[in-house]
């Protein structure tokens, strides 16, 4: 560009003049149209004038168009440099912690309930271990198992035979006494009380025996009794058999001995003869007399080996431990009865918090079925023989080990069902939510952290009013339970559902904390 302006300025140094003089005249838009008619009068040709001054002029615009834009786009990267670029100090300004305020939370009214968690297994109202033994089975060294008991499941009736010990049968009946010990006649207490309620429930009649005294009527009730499911019952002496024939041979002597003497006073009544029939009498009295005994001892008895006492029927199969053939050193089988429950265990932070008729809620995690119970007791002193390192307490979701009870070593507590549970799910591990707390319908209730101790050691908590403005409550917490806990304003002071009280400070927006 410079160097076609000289040559320009060479070539006709009068038109560049003029061009000139009309930049300095006129306005920008009209300085190359005069330029070239001046180069038309001057010079008289035109064609060096289009040549040297329209194109230098053109290039001098375009080069003042360049550095115009130039300057403006350096003018707007220096206005946004100092918006984005900060100083020291405005980054230590802005780094300041800012406002604070608070965080409230509404005033409920609603039931306030504290719940215990934990685990439990459904166990029978009753349960019970059926053992045997040979002992007192003439001709019987050892326990052996010669019929197949119930297999496990199987429902048992009053008076059924449930299994079979070297030939002599196990049968239930109904009742809630121990055995203890072998019924005979000339026993008596609360035992065989049971026994003969049980029996007459069956149809056999142990009148006219007093209640809880095995005599005559008792003896023929069982001995039908055994007839009834095809056994022959226990002496109660192993020679009783020939006792009691004895017994039997000495009464008809005496018969005897007082007919001859009755036919001699007849023949002849003398003070001898009457008192030979007089000791007759007196004879057979006493032969009659040790042939009952003799009867009483040999006569059928109930051994504890055979019975199992069960509080309600049907009753169930838990578990068998023995198999035809096999000899039995221990328990035969398990069998349960009565109403299903629950047990569970109680740490030593739950306890206080559980007592006796507190709801409860009982769910089968298998079906999802949730059953409303109560709690029926609670021990007072830890269970012994639970698992000792389940007390320590292993991982989450650890299952327990076989044979082991799957709470940890505290005090059982016993829930029971409001509706009976199925009998199939005795044994089943299950979730148990007691209802340790709760309030006496709907009360206000706050978060925990919404209440504060105040300087006369009272509790307080803090509301928000209209305008961000604060008053302090006075409050007599109550349940807690869920995070929450019941409050009643004291004093006077006024405390409604819908408030809003203070529960902790937060930082304000600008911090990205």
């Amino acid at each position: 560009m410079i160097e076609s302006d000289a040559l320009g300025r060479r070539g006709d140094p009068e038109e560049y003049a003029g061009a000139e003089g009309a930049g300095e005249g006129e306005g920008a838009g009209d300085r190359t149209p005069r330029g070239r008619r001046g180069g038309r009068r001057r010079g008289g040709t035109g064609g060096g004038n289009r040549r040297d001054g329209g194109p230098g002029l053109g290039r001098r615009r375009r080069v003042v168009a360049l550095v115009a834009g130039g300057a403006l786009v350096l003018t707007g990267a220096g206005v946004a440099a100092s918006v984005v670029v900060k100083s020291p100090a405005q980054v230590a300004a802005e780094a300041d912690a800012p406002e604070q305020g608070v965080l409230t939370a509404p005033v409920e009214k609603r039931v306030l309930k504290e719940s215990v968690v934990l685990r439990g297994t459904v166990v029978a109202g009753q349960s019970v271990d059926v053992t045997v033994s040979a002992a007192g089975t003439t001709g019987v060294s050892r326990a052996v198992v010669t019929k197949a008991p119930e297999p496990v499941g199987a429902k048992v009736t009053a008076g059924q035979v449930i299994a079979e010990v070297s030939g002599r049968p196990v049968f239930a009946l109904k009742g809630r006494v121990p055995v203890y010990r072998d019924l005979k006649s000339g026993t008596s207490g609360d035992d065989v009380k049971q026994l003969q309620d049980a029996l007459d429930r069956l149809g056999h009649a142990s009148s006219p025996d007093t209640r809880g005294v095995f005599g005559a009527g008792t003896r023929r009730a069982l001995a039908a009794f055994y007839a009834s499911i095809g056994y022959d019952p226990v002496s109660s002496q192993p020679d009783g058999a020939t006792a009691v024939q004895d017994a039997q041979d000495a009464v008809t002597a005496a018969e005897r001995a007082v007919q001859d003497a009755k036919d001699a006073v007849d023949a002849r009544a003398t003070p001898e003869t009457r008192r030979a029939a007089e000791r007759a009498d007196q004879d057979l009295e006493r032969a009659r007399t040790r042939l009952s005994e003799a009867q009483a001892e040999a006569g059928p008895m109930l051994p504890a080996s055979e019975v199992v006492y069960l509080s309600a029927f049907p009753a169930r199969v838990d578990s068998v431990s023995a198999v035809l053939g096999s000899t039995v050193t221990g328990t035969v089988m398990t069998v349960s009865a009565g109403r299903l429950a629950v047990d569970g265990y109680l740490q030593e932070g739950q306890k206080g918090l559980v007592r006796a008729e507190q709801r409860a809620e009982i769910l089968q995690e298998q079906t999802g079925k949730v059953t409303r119970a109560r709690v029926r007791s609670v021990a007072s002193a830890p269970a012994a023989g639970q698992p000792a390192d389940a007390a320590s307490g292993g991982a989450e979701g650890d299952a327990p080990a076989s044979g082991q009870q799957p709470a940890a070593q505290g005090y059982r507590m016993v829930v029971v069902p409001d509706t009976p549970l199925a009998s199939g799910t005795v044994g089943q591990d299950v979730r148990l939510t007691v209802e340790a707390a709760s309030t006496d319908g709907k009360a206000l209730v706050v978060p925990v952290a919404a209440v504060s101790a105040a300087s006369d050691g009272g509790t307080v908590v803090t509301v928000v009013g209209a305008g961000g403005k604060q008053r302090r409550v006075a409050v007599r917490t109550g349940t807690t339970g869920d995070g929450h806990v019941e409050v009643t304003a004291v004093g006077g002071a006024a405390l409604a559902e819908g408030d809003q009280v203070v529960t902790g400070v937060r930082a304000g927006a600008g911090d990205a904390a």
